[in-house]
């Protein structure tokens, strides 16, 4: 999606068209890397409804939970973009609910 909001797909999706719930969980192991991370979840913050950060300290990593509203290709462009910052694990895991 580039420099363009990713959110402006808002505007060619109705939000009950194919719109799924997901969690997409990142672990980052690189601390140099969280405004790489923050900037990506920034192109994407029409579609997320929270979000939470613990700082693993002991271990040296960060663990961030996002709640995503989205359409499925979204949801696996974010958790796409993210895992392929070198440093950083993502999954997503998606509600069997489809609205």
């Amino acid at each position: 999606m580039g420099e363009e909001k990713a959110g402006e797909d808002l505007k060619r999706h109705g939000r009950d068209e194919g719109y799924r719930i997901a969690v997409v969980g990142i672990i980052i192991e690189s601390l140099d890397l969280a405004g790489a991370v923050n900037e990506i979840l920034h192109q994407y913050s029409d579609y997320i409804i929270g979000r939470m950060g613990l700082p693993y300290r002991e271990k040296q990593v960060n663990i961030i939970s996002v709640v995503l509203d989205a359409p499925s290709d979204v949801i696996s462009a974010v958790s796409g973009k993210l895992g392929r910052l070198p440093g950083v694990s993502s999954k997503a895991l998606y509600s069997r609910q489809k609205g």
